[in-house]
């Protein structure tokens, strides 16, 4: 491995993606020149150049930085990338993100959060409890905090929380002292080929915890015998049988209030203010590794009071006009309004918790669903899943598939989905980006009051969200 502290230039071939952006503003707080490439520009493709990093969006050898001491590059990239290949001709140290990661963690305790959904809401909750309590901690996260508007930051403390990802079997590089498991549903097939081989590469993962470290798992996970470690907590939203699990939950004021019982006692009067029953099982995961590291019960209660989520994980883009009352239900005698939440979601699993989410806390609402599926292997793969998870909503509006490193594979569309819905037909549709804006412009039954309207997907969706609040708040 490449000695980092020797690097003076970086160079990052997909440098846009959440993770790769991380890395960038890693070198770049140490005074490493950071440049690169990314396909489009984005938010966060701005963000890093406003912080000094130059960057282009042309696979362009001319504009690559041909004095680069590192260039560390996406696994998505294509295999024809000229950029890529002209530094694997000339002989350039180039390396995956997860070998950067491994590097950098190499001496550090590290806190490992894996899961084929909820690490990322995870790990920005334990990140937050350690910044939030002054305990400290260094922060790799897959997703934008919204307390400190960043998916990295830097600490003194040699203490590192890490998004453990499990695509390319990236996870496997990593060295937790404690590692968090929260699902290892059926995904990346196209990696992994079997659901059973993917679910063998979280159990490998789980091995690789150092001695004397911590595994904490979901209760109920498939491989769960399999999975080892000489010390084992286990969590869940509500089930007793769990070491750690939520109790005593009630909404109020929009926000949810809980007690969480664990090993050691029971946090009482917990206040989480995030919508959906699945933030709090993560938040019980979280305050699980807080109270492993000692940090005091009050310091806990206040940072997941304070916690303000993860962009586009339930994010409110148009909040309640009308807060749910202790009952789940509207005031009476208030016009309900539009809510507009906005989520990453695109595993079937993680579609159904979310439509479950927002049905919990705003059950006399409809609910619209506008779902943009991601990848062609995984819409072929879990169609029926995702046809199912849909089913919960009262309208969907599927766009197309985002291909983002796929070609596209004969006869998988979104169609593949919509035919396996057994929503009605006049409630179901799939629209391309420009036909959505014009149905949403034109239509007299959009919005209407009392609507809860989800956008959700992993790929260009989020360019629509501002367009689609636009329209609402016009009409």
């Amino acid at each position: 491995m490449i000695d980092l502290d020797k690097i003076l230039r970086v160079y990052f071939i997909g440098i846009g993606g959440i993770g790769m952006s991380a890395l960038a503003k890693y070198f770049h707080a140490n005074g490493v020149t950071v440049s690169g490439y990314d396909k489009t520009s984005t938010p966060l493709t701005t963000e890093l150049e406003s912080e000094g990093m130059n960057i282009h969006f042309y696979d362009n050898i001319e504009l690559l930085d041909k004095n680069a001491q590192l260039v560390v590059y996406t696994p998505a990239i294509p295999k024809d990338h000229k950029e890529f290949n002209y530094y694997l001709q000339n002989d350039y140290p180039l390396f995956k993100r997860s070998d950067i990661l491994s590097s950098i963690t190499k001496s550090t305790f590290n806190i490992c959060v894996a899961g084929t959904h909820g690490k990322t809401t995870i790990s920005a909750m334990i990140a937050h409890i350690l910044r939030d309590s002054g305990y400290g901690c260094n922060a790799f996260l897959g997703g934008t905090s919204v307390n400190y508007n960043t998916n990295f930051w830097s600490n003194e403390k040699k203490v590192c929380v890490v998004e453990a990802d499990e695509y390319d079997r990236s996870f496997l590089k990593l060295c937790p002292d404690v590692a968090v498991i929260s699902a290892m549903d059926a995904d990346h097939l196209d990696i992994y080929g079997t659901e059973e081989l993917m679910q063998q590469a979280f159990v490998e993962f789980a091995s690789k915890i150092k001695p004397g470290g911590l595994l904490i798992s979901k209760l109920g996970l498939q491989k769960d015998s399999a999975l080892t470690a000489s010390n084992r907590l286990r969590y869940s939203l509500q089930n007793n049988r769990a070491d750690s699990y939520a109790s005593n939950i009630t909404i109020s004021n929009g926000t949810y209030h809980f007690d969480v019982v664990t090993t050691g006692g029971t946090l009482g009067e917990v206040v989480l203010n995030m919508g959906g029953l699945h933030n709090i099982e993560n938040a019980v995961a979280a305050i699980s590794v807080a109270h492993y590291l000692g940090i005091k019960d009050d310091g806990i209660k206040k940072a997941v009071q304070n916690f303000k989520g993860v962009k586009r994980r339930f994010e409110y883009i148009i909040a309640p006009a009308v807060v749910p009352n202790e009952a789940g239900t509207k005031r009476s005698g208030a016009k309900p309004g539009v809510v507009f939440i906005d989520d990453y979601a695109h595993h079937p699993q993680e579609l159904e918790a979310l439509i479950k989410g927002a049905k919990n806390l705003f059950p006399d609402f409809k609910c619209m669903v506008i779902f943009q599926p991601h990848l062609f292997t995984r819409t072929r793969d879990l169609a029926q899943q995702f046809a199912a998870s849909l089913d919960l909503a009262d309208e969907v509006i599927l766009l197309q598939i985002y291909p983002a490193r796929e070609l596209p594979i004969e006869g998988i569309t979104s169609n593949s989905i919509l035919d396996k819905m057994k929503m009605k037909n006049e409630n179901k549709s799939v629209k391309t980006s420009k036909e959505l804006i014009e149905y949403l412009e034109t239509s007299k039954n959009f919005p209407v009051e009392g609507t809860v309207l989800i956008t959700a997907g992993a790929g260009d969706i989020d360019q629509l969200v501002e367009p689609i609040k636009k329209i609402i708040e016009s009409k």
